[in-house]
Protein backbone atom coordinates (compact mmCIF):
# COMPACT_ATOMS: atom_id res chain seq x y z
CA UNK A 1 0.00 0.00 0.00
CA UNK A 2 1.39 3.45 -1.01
CA UNK A 3 1.34 6.08 1.53
CA UNK A 4 -0.96 8.03 -0.17
CA UNK A 5 -3.59 5.57 0.08
CA UNK A 6 -2.11 4.50 3.99
CA UNK A 7 -3.08 7.67 4.93
CA UNK A 8 -6.56 7.45 3.53
CA UNK A 9 -7.07 4.30 4.68
CA UNK A 10 -6.29 5.26 8.24
CA UNK A 11 -8.01 8.06 10.40
CA UNK A 12 -5.74 10.49 11.81
CA UNK A 13 -6.04 11.64 15.29
CA UNK A 14 -6.49 15.32 16.53
CA UNK A 15 -2.91 15.39 17.83
CA UNK A 16 -1.16 13.55 14.35
CA UNK A 17 -3.65 16.15 12.61
CA UNK A 18 -1.81 19.25 14.64
CA UNK A 19 1.65 17.89 14.59
CA UNK A 20 1.70 17.58 11.24
CA UNK A 21 -0.04 20.65 9.91
CA UNK A 22 1.59 23.03 12.62
CA UNK A 23 4.59 23.81 10.40
CA UNK A 24 2.17 26.16 8.26
CA UNK A 25 1.16 27.73 11.45
CA UNK A 26 4.60 28.47 12.51
CA UNK A 27 5.20 29.49 9.04
CA UNK A 28 2.73 32.38 8.86
CA UNK A 29 3.02 33.67 11.97
CA UNK A 30 6.71 34.33 11.81
CA UNK A 31 6.10 35.63 8.54
CA UNK A 32 3.66 38.42 10.07
CA UNK A 33 5.88 38.97 12.66
CA UNK A 34 8.43 39.89 10.93
CA UNK A 35 6.67 41.51 7.88
CA UNK A 36 4.46 44.08 10.12
CA UNK A 37 7.61 46.25 11.07
CA UNK A 38 8.69 46.40 7.46
CA UNK A 39 4.64 46.98 6.47
CA UNK A 40 4.50 49.90 8.72
CA UNK A 41 7.92 51.41 8.13
CA UNK A 42 7.12 51.76 4.41
CA UNK A 43 3.18 53.02 5.30
CA UNK A 44 4.44 55.76 7.56
CA UNK A 45 7.34 56.65 4.74
CA UNK A 46 5.01 56.88 1.75
CA UNK A 47 2.32 58.82 4.18
CA UNK A 48 -0.35 56.15 4.06
CA UNK A 49 -1.71 56.85 8.08
CA UNK A 50 -5.15 57.50 9.54
CA UNK A 51 -4.95 60.52 11.39
CA UNK A 52 -7.22 61.20 14.59
CA UNK A 53 -10.22 63.27 13.98
CA UNK A 54 -12.06 63.40 17.79
CA UNK A 55 -15.17 61.81 16.43
CA UNK A 56 -14.58 58.36 15.52
CA UNK A 57 -11.00 58.48 15.08
CA UNK A 58 -9.54 59.27 18.90
CA UNK A 59 -6.41 57.79 18.54
CA UNK A 60 -3.61 59.98 20.03
CA UNK A 61 -0.91 59.88 16.90
CA UNK A 62 -1.37 59.10 13.20
CA UNK A 63 -1.14 55.31 12.84
CA UNK A 64 0.27 53.73 9.73
CA UNK A 65 -1.53 51.39 7.19
CA UNK A 66 -1.77 48.70 5.24
CA UNK A 67 -1.59 46.20 8.30
CA UNK A 68 -3.41 43.86 5.56
CA UNK A 69 -0.11 44.01 3.44
CA UNK A 70 1.44 41.63 6.79
CA UNK A 71 -1.08 39.48 6.82
CA UNK A 72 -1.72 38.72 2.92
CA UNK A 73 2.04 37.80 3.03
CA UNK A 74 1.59 35.46 5.82
CA UNK A 75 -1.32 34.03 4.88
CA UNK A 76 0.35 32.94 1.18
CA UNK A 77 3.26 31.68 2.81
CA UNK A 78 1.59 29.64 4.82
CA UNK A 79 -0.55 27.91 1.69
CA UNK A 80 2.63 27.98 -0.14
CA UNK A 81 4.13 25.68 2.10
CA UNK A 82 1.54 23.49 2.27
CA UNK A 83 2.03 22.95 -1.60
CA UNK A 84 5.58 21.86 -0.97
CA UNK A 85 5.33 19.65 2.29
CA UNK A 86 1.72 18.00 1.10
CA UNK A 87 3.71 14.51 0.92
CA UNK A 88 4.79 14.83 4.48
CA UNK A 89 1.10 15.82 5.84
CA UNK A 90 -1.45 13.12 7.12
CA UNK A 91 -4.04 13.74 4.99
CA UNK A 92 -4.00 12.50 1.60
CA UNK A 93 -6.77 15.04 0.55
CA UNK A 94 -6.12 17.60 -2.49
CA UNK A 95 -4.36 20.86 -1.79
CA UNK A 96 -5.92 24.40 -1.29
CA UNK A 97 -7.94 25.13 -4.72
CA UNK A 98 -6.27 27.72 -6.97
CA UNK A 99 -9.70 29.83 -6.66
CA UNK A 100 -8.97 30.65 -3.01
CA UNK A 101 -5.27 31.97 -3.90
CA UNK A 102 -6.83 34.37 -7.13
CA UNK A 103 -9.39 35.22 -4.67
CA UNK A 104 -6.77 36.19 -2.19
CA UNK A 105 -5.05 38.41 -4.35
CA UNK A 106 -8.58 39.90 -5.22
CA UNK A 107 -9.81 41.12 -2.37
CA UNK A 108 -5.98 41.88 -1.31
CA UNK A 109 -5.89 43.86 -4.45
CA UNK A 110 -9.21 45.80 -4.11
CA UNK A 111 -8.40 46.71 -0.42
CA UNK A 112 -4.93 47.99 -0.67
CA UNK A 113 -6.41 49.99 -3.61
CA UNK A 114 -9.05 51.49 -1.41
CA UNK A 115 -6.65 52.30 1.44
CA UNK A 116 -4.14 54.35 -1.20
CA UNK A 117 -6.66 55.66 -3.64
CA UNK A 118 -10.02 55.39 -2.06
CA UNK A 119 -11.95 53.31 -4.30
CA UNK A 120 -15.48 54.04 -5.45
CA UNK A 121 -17.61 51.66 -3.17
CA UNK A 122 -18.69 49.93 -6.61
CA UNK A 123 -15.18 49.21 -7.21
CA UNK A 124 -14.45 47.79 -4.26
CA UNK A 125 -17.83 45.61 -4.83
CA UNK A 126 -16.53 44.48 -8.30
CA UNK A 127 -13.41 43.36 -6.36
CA UNK A 128 -14.71 40.68 -4.59
CA UNK A 129 -17.55 39.83 -6.82
CA UNK A 130 -14.48 38.35 -8.58
CA UNK A 131 -13.14 36.69 -5.77
CA UNK A 132 -16.43 35.33 -5.76
CA UNK A 133 -16.26 34.23 -9.66
CA UNK A 134 -13.20 33.19 -9.11
CA UNK A 135 -14.40 30.31 -6.39
CA UNK A 136 -17.83 29.18 -8.00
CA UNK A 137 -15.81 28.63 -11.46
CA UNK A 138 -13.60 25.92 -9.24
CA UNK A 139 -17.13 24.79 -7.18
CA UNK A 140 -15.64 25.74 -4.04
CA UNK A 141 -19.05 26.58 -2.12
CA UNK A 142 -21.06 25.81 -4.52
CA UNK A 143 -22.85 22.92 -3.30
CA UNK A 144 -23.79 24.91 -0.19
CA UNK A 145 -26.81 25.20 -1.91
CA UNK A 146 -27.78 21.36 -2.57
CA UNK A 147 -27.63 20.95 0.98
CA UNK A 148 -30.03 23.86 1.47
CA UNK A 149 -32.42 23.13 -1.56
CA UNK A 150 -32.08 19.31 -1.94
CA UNK A 151 -35.38 18.84 0.87
CA UNK A 152 -37.42 20.85 -1.25
CA UNK A 153 -36.13 19.60 -5.00
CA UNK A 154 -34.75 16.39 -5.08
CA UNK A 155 -31.45 15.13 -6.18
CA UNK A 156 -29.02 16.67 -8.37
CA UNK A 157 -30.08 14.82 -11.30
CA UNK A 158 -33.96 14.70 -11.46
CA UNK A 159 -35.66 16.75 -14.00
CA UNK A 160 -36.95 20.11 -12.75
CA UNK A 161 -38.63 21.33 -16.09
CA UNK A 162 -39.02 19.11 -19.10
CA UNK A 163 -39.64 21.16 -22.17
CA UNK A 164 -39.55 18.37 -24.45
CA UNK A 165 -35.93 19.20 -26.29
CA UNK A 166 -34.60 20.67 -23.43
CA UNK A 167 -34.43 19.40 -19.71
CA UNK A 168 -33.45 21.55 -16.80
CA UNK A 169 -32.31 19.48 -14.06
CA UNK A 170 -31.91 19.98 -10.68
CA UNK A 171 -27.88 20.35 -10.76
CA UNK A 172 -28.01 23.31 -13.01
CA UNK A 173 -30.47 25.23 -10.84
CA UNK A 174 -28.27 24.03 -7.60
CA UNK A 175 -24.85 25.26 -9.44
CA UNK A 176 -26.51 28.86 -10.17
CA UNK A 177 -28.32 29.01 -6.33
CA UNK A 178 -24.86 27.91 -5.37
CA UNK A 179 -22.83 30.82 -6.88
CA UNK A 180 -25.23 33.69 -6.20
CA UNK A 181 -24.52 32.10 -2.43
CA UNK A 182 -21.10 32.17 -2.59
CA UNK A 183 -21.38 35.83 -4.03
CA UNK A 184 -23.36 36.37 -0.55
CA UNK A 185 -21.55 34.83 1.81
CA UNK A 186 -17.98 36.48 0.53
CA UNK A 187 -19.59 40.47 0.34
CA UNK A 188 -21.55 39.57 3.55
CA UNK A 189 -17.97 38.27 5.04
CA UNK A 190 -15.78 40.91 3.68
CA UNK A 191 -18.31 44.07 4.82
CA UNK A 192 -19.11 42.16 8.16
CA UNK A 193 -15.22 41.97 9.02
CA UNK A 194 -15.14 45.88 8.08
CA UNK A 195 -17.99 46.74 10.15
CA UNK A 196 -15.87 45.37 13.23
CA UNK A 197 -12.55 46.56 12.46
CA UNK A 198 -13.57 49.48 15.15
CA UNK A 199 -11.10 49.27 18.01
CA UNK A 200 -7.14 48.14 18.61
CA UNK A 201 -6.69 44.71 18.17
CA UNK A 202 -10.28 43.74 18.24
CA UNK A 203 -11.09 42.43 14.28
CA UNK A 204 -7.47 40.64 14.37
CA UNK A 205 -7.71 39.19 18.05
CA UNK A 206 -11.71 37.81 17.21
CA UNK A 207 -10.55 36.53 13.77
CA UNK A 208 -7.58 34.41 15.90
CA UNK A 209 -10.45 33.55 18.47
CA UNK A 210 -12.97 32.67 15.57
CA UNK A 211 -9.53 30.45 13.57
CA UNK A 212 -9.53 28.38 16.10
CA UNK A 213 -13.25 27.48 16.10
CA UNK A 214 -12.92 26.96 12.33
CA UNK A 215 -9.72 24.88 13.09
CA UNK A 216 -11.59 22.70 16.17
CA UNK A 217 -14.44 22.10 13.24
CA UNK A 218 -11.75 21.17 10.32
CA UNK A 219 -9.92 18.31 12.63
CA UNK A 220 -13.13 17.17 13.92
CA UNK A 221 -14.30 16.43 10.39
CA UNK A 222 -11.25 15.33 9.60
CA UNK A 223 -10.91 12.75 12.58
CA UNK A 224 -14.78 11.70 11.17
CA UNK A 225 -15.18 7.91 10.16
CA UNK A 226 -16.15 9.25 6.65
CA UNK A 227 -13.35 11.73 6.29
CA UNK A 228 -11.22 9.33 4.03
CA UNK A 229 -13.57 10.40 1.06
CA UNK A 230 -13.31 14.23 2.14
CA UNK A 231 -10.59 15.73 -0.01
CA UNK A 232 -11.19 19.20 1.52
CA UNK A 233 -9.98 18.48 5.10
CA UNK A 234 -6.87 19.17 4.45
CA UNK A 235 -7.45 22.64 2.27
CA UNK A 236 -9.51 23.69 5.86
CA UNK A 237 -6.45 22.97 7.71
CA UNK A 238 -4.69 24.38 6.44
CA UNK A 239 -7.07 27.72 5.87
CA UNK A 240 -7.44 27.65 9.95
CA UNK A 241 -3.94 27.30 10.39
CA UNK A 242 -2.65 30.04 8.28
CA UNK A 243 -5.27 32.60 9.08
CA UNK A 244 -4.72 31.49 12.94
CA UNK A 245 -1.05 32.53 12.63
CA UNK A 246 -1.20 35.23 10.28
CA UNK A 247 -3.40 37.36 13.20
CA UNK A 248 -1.47 36.32 15.81
CA UNK A 249 1.66 37.37 14.36
CA UNK A 250 -0.03 40.76 13.92
CA UNK A 251 -1.70 41.28 16.81
CA UNK A 252 1.12 42.14 19.11
CA UNK A 253 1.25 45.65 16.69
CA UNK A 254 -2.12 45.97 16.36
CA UNK A 255 -2.92 45.68 19.94
CA UNK A 256 -4.29 48.80 22.32
CA UNK A 257 -2.42 51.25 21.20
CA UNK A 258 -1.90 50.25 17.70
CA UNK A 259 1.07 51.19 15.82
CA UNK A 260 -0.71 49.80 12.34
CA UNK A 261 -4.08 49.43 11.17
CA UNK A 262 -5.38 46.70 9.16
CA UNK A 263 -6.83 48.79 6.82
CA UNK A 264 -9.48 47.74 4.13
CA UNK A 265 -6.71 45.61 2.96
CA UNK A 266 -6.66 43.27 5.92
CA UNK A 267 -10.31 43.47 6.97
CA UNK A 268 -11.95 42.69 3.71
CA UNK A 269 -9.15 40.06 3.50
CA UNK A 270 -9.54 38.34 6.97
CA UNK A 271 -13.65 38.57 6.17
CA UNK A 272 -12.94 36.59 2.81
CA UNK A 273 -11.08 33.85 4.49
CA UNK A 274 -13.76 33.27 7.17
CA UNK A 275 -16.50 33.29 4.37
CA UNK A 276 -14.39 30.41 2.18
CA UNK A 277 -13.58 28.44 5.29
CA UNK A 278 -17.56 28.56 6.27
CA UNK A 279 -18.27 27.48 2.33
CA UNK A 280 -15.68 24.84 2.58
CA UNK A 281 -17.48 23.26 5.52
CA UNK A 282 -20.31 22.36 3.25
CA UNK A 283 -18.17 21.33 0.23
CA UNK A 284 -20.20 17.92 0.58
CA UNK A 285 -23.56 19.80 1.27
CA UNK A 286 -23.20 19.52 4.69
CA UNK A 287 -25.54 22.41 5.82
CA UNK A 288 -25.47 21.60 9.38
CA UNK A 289 -22.12 22.29 9.56
CA UNK A 290 -21.86 25.77 7.43
CA UNK A 291 -24.46 26.60 10.39
CA UNK A 292 -21.76 25.35 12.22
CA UNK A 293 -19.52 28.02 10.91
CA UNK A 294 -21.89 31.07 10.79
CA UNK A 295 -22.35 30.52 14.75
CA UNK A 296 -18.16 31.04 15.12
CA UNK A 297 -18.71 33.92 12.81
CA UNK A 298 -21.71 35.39 14.73
CA UNK A 299 -20.29 38.44 16.22
CA UNK A 300 -19.63 40.39 12.80
CA UNK A 301 -22.96 38.85 11.47
CA UNK A 302 -24.61 40.92 14.90
CA UNK A 303 -23.07 43.89 14.30
CA UNK A 304 -23.86 43.88 10.67
CA UNK A 305 -27.58 43.32 11.12
CA UNK A 306 -27.96 45.60 14.12
CA UNK A 307 -26.14 48.12 12.45
CA UNK A 308 -28.47 48.09 8.88
CA UNK A 309 -31.55 48.01 11.48
CA UNK A 310 -30.62 50.84 12.80
CA UNK A 311 -30.05 52.96 9.95
CA UNK A 312 -33.15 51.92 8.88
CA UNK A 313 -34.70 52.62 11.25
CA UNK A 314 -32.86 56.45 11.79
CA UNK A 315 -34.30 56.59 7.99
CA UNK A 316 -29.98 57.50 6.95
CA UNK A 317 -27.93 55.39 4.26
CA UNK A 318 -26.79 52.07 4.99
CA UNK A 319 -23.08 53.73 3.84
CA UNK A 320 -23.59 56.14 6.58
CA UNK A 321 -20.81 56.02 9.15
CA UNK A 322 -21.72 56.24 12.68
CA UNK A 323 -20.59 55.34 16.50
CA UNK A 324 -23.21 52.83 17.47
CA UNK A 325 -22.03 49.43 16.91
CA UNK A 326 -21.36 46.93 19.34
CA UNK A 327 -17.89 47.67 19.87
CA UNK A 328 -18.64 51.57 20.12
CA UNK A 329 -21.12 51.09 22.77
CA UNK A 330 -19.07 48.12 24.97
CA UNK A 331 -16.18 51.20 24.66
CA UNK A 332 -18.69 53.81 26.45
CA UNK A 333 -20.49 51.40 28.72
CA UNK A 334 -17.20 49.89 29.95
CA UNK A 335 -14.95 52.73 30.05
CA UNK A 336 -11.93 51.49 27.69
CA UNK A 337 -10.68 50.10 24.34
CA UNK A 338 -9.40 46.68 25.98
CA UNK A 339 -11.90 46.27 28.14
CA UNK A 340 -14.80 45.95 25.54
CA UNK A 341 -12.38 44.01 23.05
CA UNK A 342 -11.75 41.72 25.62
CA UNK A 343 -15.62 41.31 26.43
CA UNK A 344 -15.93 40.92 22.39
CA UNK A 345 -13.12 38.29 22.35
CA UNK A 346 -15.13 36.73 24.98
CA UNK A 347 -18.04 36.12 23.16
CA UNK A 348 -16.48 35.32 20.55
CA UNK A 349 -15.26 32.63 21.86
CA UNK A 350 -18.54 31.73 23.64
CA UNK A 351 -20.08 31.25 19.83
CA UNK A 352 -17.29 29.31 18.57
CA UNK A 353 -17.88 26.53 21.66
CA UNK A 354 -21.36 26.29 20.41
CA UNK A 355 -20.03 26.09 16.63
CA UNK A 356 -17.66 23.29 17.48
CA UNK A 357 -20.24 21.67 19.91
CA UNK A 358 -22.28 21.63 16.67
CA UNK A 359 -20.78 20.12 14.50
CA UNK A 360 -18.83 17.71 16.80
CA UNK A 361 -22.92 16.34 17.64
CA UNK A 362 -23.64 16.11 14.24
CA UNK A 363 -20.71 14.24 13.16
CA UNK A 364 -19.47 11.98 16.15
CA UNK A 365 -23.11 11.18 17.26
CA UNK A 366 -25.24 12.10 14.13
CA UNK A 367 -27.94 13.97 16.31
CA UNK A 368 -28.92 17.61 15.59
CA UNK A 369 -28.87 19.33 18.30
CA UNK A 370 -31.33 21.45 18.85
CA UNK A 371 -30.31 22.87 22.12
CA UNK A 372 -27.26 24.63 20.53
CA UNK A 373 -29.25 26.34 18.58
CA UNK A 374 -31.60 27.58 21.33
CA UNK A 375 -28.37 28.93 23.05
CA UNK A 376 -26.90 30.32 19.97
CA UNK A 377 -30.46 32.35 19.47
CA UNK A 378 -30.02 33.22 23.35
CA UNK A 379 -26.59 35.16 23.05
CA UNK A 380 -27.62 36.49 19.80
CA UNK A 381 -31.09 37.86 21.06
CA UNK A 382 -29.63 39.04 24.47
CA UNK A 383 -26.71 41.19 22.80
CA UNK A 384 -28.95 42.55 19.77
CA UNK A 385 -31.13 43.78 22.26
CA UNK A 386 -28.73 45.75 24.56
CA UNK A 387 -27.07 47.04 21.08
CA UNK A 388 -30.88 48.44 20.38
CA UNK A 389 -31.89 49.45 23.36
CA UNK A 390 -28.19 51.30 23.43
CA UNK A 391 -28.76 53.03 19.65
CA UNK A 392 -32.40 54.24 20.72
CA UNK A 393 -31.37 55.67 23.83
CA UNK A 394 -28.49 57.74 22.34
CA UNK A 395 -31.49 58.41 19.49
CA UNK A 396 -34.03 59.61 22.46
CA UNK A 397 -31.34 61.94 24.27
CA UNK A 398 -30.63 63.41 20.82
CA UNK A 399 -33.79 64.11 20.06
CA UNK A 400 -34.58 65.54 23.47
CA UNK A 401 -31.25 68.04 23.04
CA UNK A 402 -32.98 69.36 19.66
CA UNK A 403 -36.44 70.25 21.76
CA UNK A 404 -34.04 71.75 24.20
CA UNK A 405 -32.40 74.05 21.75
CA UNK A 406 -35.39 74.93 19.80
CA UNK A 407 -37.71 75.61 22.55
CA UNK A 408 -39.72 79.12 22.55
CA UNK A 409 -38.10 81.71 24.85
CA UNK A 410 -40.49 82.23 27.90
CA UNK A 411 -42.04 78.59 27.75
CA UNK A 412 -40.65 76.37 30.35
CA UNK A 413 -38.64 73.20 29.23
CA UNK A 414 -39.28 69.73 29.95
CA UNK A 415 -36.55 69.30 32.17
CA UNK A 416 -33.91 66.25 31.22
CA UNK A 417 -33.52 62.73 33.61
CA UNK A 418 -30.47 63.04 35.23
CA UNK A 419 -27.90 61.05 33.65
CA UNK A 420 -25.34 58.51 35.26
CA UNK A 421 -21.82 59.25 34.07
CA UNK A 422 -21.77 56.19 31.93
CA UNK A 423 -24.92 57.05 30.44
CA UNK A 424 -23.51 60.57 29.71
CA UNK A 425 -20.35 58.72 28.19
CA UNK A 426 -22.44 57.24 25.70
CA UNK A 427 -23.40 60.42 23.83
CA UNK A 428 -19.55 60.75 23.39
CA UNK A 429 -17.47 60.40 20.52
CA UNK A 430 -15.51 56.88 19.80
CA UNK A 431 -12.48 55.66 18.20
CA UNK A 432 -12.04 54.46 14.39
Amino acid sequence: MSPSESAVAEIPTAVGLLNAYVPIFLASFVTALLATPLVRRLAVRQGIVDRPDQTRKLHAFPVAYLGGLAVFAAVIVGILLSYFSSESLVLAADPVPIAVLVGILAITFTGLADDVWGWDPRLKIAGQLVAAAALAIQDVGVRVAEGVFRPFLGASDEILLDLGAIAIVNGDLYYWLGTALVAAFVLGGCNAANFIDGLDGLLSGSVAVMAVGFLAISVVMATHAGAGADTASGSRIVLSLALLGAVLGFLPYNFNPAVIFLGDCGSLLLGYMCAVIILMFGDQGQTHLVFAGLIVFSVPIMDTALAILRRRLAGVSMATADTHHIHHQLRRSLGGVKRAVFTLYGISAAFSLLGFTLAWMVLDTMVRVRVVYAVAAVLFGLVAAFAIKAARRVQWQAGMSNETVGATPGVPRATAPRRSPSETAVTQGSSA
